[in-house]
């Protein structure tokens, strides 16, 4: 361990200076997960503008409760449907849209990363014909569920 004296003649330790170097490694990887997470909301918020009703209000309650739920996730689009995806960049979540493929109802789909284990066989998507108080609640659950 070096004393004040040391410090004064030699500046900054070696493991000072390997800290700093840490610290300014995580900065620019905070940095670019803020720009990331910018780029990927608005790609995002542009395509809930673009959907016809009842899909744009269901997204954009969706992409409240998720971001309200797990703000880890980053927002970003996939297949041109908004997106949920883990730092690694892997999908966790996302809403399809009952006009992208002209369905009777809307999809909340979870893919693999998302941790919905409940047993040997558990769902990995739901239909939406509209949001309730209820079926907000249980989205949060869910999300909170699949980044645990």
């Amino acid at each position: 361990m070096s004393t004040v004296s040391e410090k004064k003649n030699k500046g900054f330790t070696a493991e000072e200076r390997a800290a700093m170097k840490e610290r300014a490694r995580e900065l620019k990887a905070e940095e670019r997960m803020a720009k990331s997470r910018a780029e990927g909301e608005k790609a995002l918020l542009e395509k809930l503008a673009e959907l016809p009703e009842p899909d744009r209000s269901m997204g954009e309650r969706i992409h409240a409760i998720v971001t309200e739920n797990a703000p880890e996730l980053l927002p970003k689009t996939w297949y041109g449907m908004p997106a949920y995806a883990n730092r690694e960049g892997k999908i966790i979540c996302f809403f399809q849209p009952a006009s992208k493929f002209n369905t009777r109802y809307a999809t909340l789909g979870f893919n693999e990363d998302a941790r919905l284990d409940d047993g040997s066989m558990w769902p990995t998507a739901f239909a939406l014909k509209e949001l309730t108080p209820a079926g907000e609640d249980q989205i949060a659950a869910l999300v909170k569920k699949a980044v645990r």
